[in-house]
């Protein structure tokens, strides 16, 4: 891979380049260990958490017969429960391995403790159960609590060994970020920007991986509210401080990140204003192990950039979308931020950050910024439904681009696929013709992912030259592009082939390991970071459980990689050492797919007993309200056995209120009647499956929701 490729699909983090010389109750404070020990990998490489009952079930077996070979599944007991025969692949070029396919997906039945046995050789250990993935849900998101600057990390939330005081709040030894100058030359003011996520495995605090990390965050929560599986993320559910507050908790979690990017503001009266700083770190690298707390190096804000304004933009407007039922004042803070900063990039385009700016943390370098400016566009203008905004996507040379989704996935210098990702699933007001297109982009790439897994013993959706730095990230997101054709199409393919990126993720790999902290037999445990460091002290404890290790990195970039690697095949080219920081660091950008995948994979798609009364489900959220107007948007879910082909929902409005305006159906009124058909495109809704639009109107006084919902002549739940 050309290294100009790799920076730009790199998180181009030197973390270390300088030093080598479940549940919302408080876990027990148990070491990942209990379930990394030195386990043998074995030949049969399985997804060792474990399969949903209802999901695909595939295992690779290394091995050279060529001739097929007999797989035998067995309970926990011993007893034979399923057995059929592998399918060869022969040589799989990215892992270096002949291998062949197991499958298993006809068992239905659940259990702990199953093996699979394949030509002498037994797999390690997996449940099947449709609770498989509560637990990295809760995991997955509490390594942003884990991560935050500025708060003390309480016993009671998170166990004992990774408890620590509150880092970079200008209590000594620490200069703290509650006062900090700029680089020289830059700004001669300083500037509160306490809070926020550590990036990785530095103190580092970026703005432009921020962005996209509190995207998916909130994307998650957003999705999960459109396909009806919210509570799971909603209050009390998570482990964070602020539980019990009324707010959902993930969202809780994001804003943390939200209000730090919003303090990298530059203040008005200032030169850039309406800019965002780059990012703040340390002036020269420090030292490992580090706790937060403890680190003594003054800190820098860097020159603004285009990309962290824009990055600000679209994270700060999906917030004043999203927040808004929540906490209307916030998000209208939110949405404040996001003008001005939107208003700040437009009068700077083309204000990058140096390549070279790399001392003390990543630079994180970005001089193609068209990409950027169609993804905040994108956000502003479906949030406010502003022509400004809609005039700014529909002239991005990216809103018809090929290239949006790129082989080699989104990231944090690729960012237009993040544009057409908001654009075909949250209703706004753009041509039907676009939004056939738009939808149909995603499907197209989806289709790519998933034909790429088909050619490939391990299913992974990357190329042979596709494992750089952070490439379990890049997995993880390949996995969201399926995740949301599946919901725009109801085609089951895709969420089969995202719920098979996780299986790779935890152990379906080349090096048979759960790249996942403490979920699996064989996981990683030694991640590069500065508190979670026991491999350097064993006071200090492992990664908590949850953290995405970076992946596999073919170009060796770290001294570790370059002494124990030389000669891998790319997706091998990891090892679990904590001065390997190009294959196993952890960062923000990396887990928060792993989250939304993990919220995703965790949301049940049936009941497992008999099909509900109701054949739909329909839920009427009320977005924005002002004196005369409001703005709604209807999700109805087809909670039945059989495909809906063809559909039209009716209600009633019990206020009096006139729809003016629709979006992703055609709306017709009679009196307070109203009845919404499919817009052509989206009249097929697949079990468990969901249909969106909106709609718009005036109200007189008050504007009370409808309770009940028919389609097609069927009553809804």
């Amino acid at each position: 891979m050309p290294p100009s490729r790799s920076l730009r699909l790199s998180t181009a983090l030197l973390t270390g380049a300088l030093l080598l010389g479940g549940p919302a109750t408080a876990p027990a404070v148990a070491s990942p260990t209990a379930t990394t020990a030195a386990a043998v990998t074995t030949a049969v490489r399985v997804n060792q958490v474990g399969y949903l009952p209802d999901g695909p079930k595939r295992a690779t077996v290394v091995t050279t017969a060529t001739q097929a070979l007999s797989w035998q599944l067995r309970n926990a007991s011993g007893a034979l429960v399923a057995s059929g025969s592998t399918v060869p692949r022969g040589a799989d070029t990215p892992s270096g391995q002949s291998v062949q396919v197991a499958d298993f997906s006809s068992y239905r039945s659940t259990g702990s403790g199953y093996v699979l046995s394949v030509d002498g050789n037994n797999s390690a250990p997996f449940d099947i159960r449709a609770d498989l993935y509560d637990t990295l849900r809760s995991d997955s998101m509490a390594f942003f609590h884990h991560q935050r600057s500025g708060i003390a990390i309480d016993a009671s939330l998170v166990g004992s060994a990774y408890a620590r005081p509150a880092g970079h709040l200008g209590v000594a030894p620490n200069r703290g970020d509650t006062s900090v100058p700029c680089q020289a030359t830059v700004c001669d003011y300083t500037q509160d920007v306490r809070g926020g996520w550590y990036d990785a495995g530095d103190h580092g605090k970026y703005v432009v991986n921020g962005g996209i990390s509190t995207w998916l965050v909130v994307n998650s929560f957003e999705r999960a509210k459109r396909a009806g599986g919210d509570a799971a993320l909603g209050d009390s559910t998570l482990r964070v401080p602020e539980r019990g507050n009324g707010m959902p908790d993930v969202l809780d979690e994001a804003r943390w990140e939200l209000d730090f990017l919003m303090r990298m503001q530059v203040p008005e009266g200032r030169p850039y204003a309406g800019m965002a700083f780059h990012k703040v770190h340390d002036a020269a690298w420090t030292g490992m192990p580090l706790r937060p707390d403890q680190d003594a190096q003054p800190r820098e804000l860097h020159r603004p950039s285009t990309a962290a304004t824009l990055n600000l933009a679209a994270a700060a407007a999906q917030c004043a979308r999203v927040f808004r039922p929540y906490d209307s004042a916030y998000a209208d803070r939110c949405l404040s931020a996001a003008r001005r900063a939107w208003t700040a990039a437009q009068a700077n385009p083309a204000l990058y950050a140096s390549a070279s700016d790399s001392t003390g943390g990543g630079a994180y370098e970005d001089t193609r910024v068209t990409d950027e400016f169609y993804w905040a566009a994108a956000e502003l203008y479906a949030t406010t439904g502003e022509s400004a905004y809609r005039d700014a996507v529909t002239s991005s040379s990216w809103h018809t681009s090929a290239d949006a989704f790129s082989p080699y996935g989104f990231g944090w210098a690729d960012t237009a696929a993040l544009g057409r990702l908001v654009l075909a699933t949250v209703p706004n007001g753009l041509p039907a013709s676009d939004l056939a297109r738009i939808r149909a982009s995603v499907t197209a790439a989806a289709d790519g992912y998933l034909s790429r897994m088909a050619a490939q013993g391990y299913a992974v959706p990357v190329p042979a030259d596709g494992y750089f730095w952070g490439s379990n990230g890049e997995v993880a997101n390949d996995a969201i592009v399926m995740a949301v054709a599946g919901e725009l199409t109801g085609d089951g393919r895709y969420r089969a082939g995202a719920l098979e990126t996780m299986d790779y993720l935890l152990g379906r790999n080349a090096l048979g390991v759960s790249y996942v902290t403490g979920h699996g037999e064989r996981s990683s445990q030694n991640q590069h970071h500065r508190f979670w460091a026991h491999q350097l002290d064993a006071a200090l404890p492992h990664p908590p459980a949850g953290s995405l290790a970076g992946g596999p990195d073919s170009a060796l970039q770290d001294p570790v990689a370059q002494e124990k690697l030389t000669g891998c095949a790319p997706a091998a080219c990891y090892v679990d050492d904590i001065g390997s920081y190009s294959t196993n660091e952890v960062a923000i950008n990396w887990n928060a797919p792993l989250a939304w995948l993990a919220a995703y994979a965790a949301e049940r798609t049936s009941t497992g007993g008999e099909p509900p009364a109701a054949a739909c489900a329909v839920t009427y959220a009320v977005d924005n309200v002002w004196d005369t107007g409001f703005t709604a948007t209807v999700t109805v879910r087809n909670t039945d056995r059989t495909a809906v082909d063809g559909w039209q929902l009716t209600w009633a409005y019990p206020g009096g209120q006139r729809v003016t305006s629709a979006w992703n159906a055609t709306v017709t009124q009679n009196g307070t009647a109203v009845g919404a058909r499919d817009a052509g495109w989206n009249r097929a809704i697949a079990p468990g499956a969901t249909a969106t639009f909106g709609v718009q109107g005036t109200h007189t006084g008050s504007n009370p929701s409808p309770t009940a919902f028919t389609l097609n002549g069927k009553a809804c739940a």
